[in-house]
């Protein structure tokens, strides 16, 4: 099983999806971070889920449409 380390930049990255939320008058936001988080979570047991781009990285698409956010990896 892989571990997952979160970069300290997260925070910045959730106060950012944050504003715009609220900037879009978004009622459940804290339940949007916690998809965030349950996605992030899958990695723990499936690292290479992702599609690969470039610099030996991958991505991760969580969520859809207007809920839709992207999480770049090693």
């Amino acid at each position: 099983m892989s571990r997952i380390e979160l970069a300290p930049e997260l925070t910045e990255d959730f106060e950012r999806i944050l504003d715009d939320l609220a900037s879009h008058e978004v009622a459940n936001s804290g339940q949007r971070i916690g998809e965030i988080i349950a996605s992030l979570d899958i990695l723990v047991r499936h690292p290479l889920i992702g599609r690969p781009v470039a610099n030996a990285k991958r991505e991760l698409v969580i969520g859809r449409r207007s809920h839709g956010y992207v999480a770049l990896y090693p």
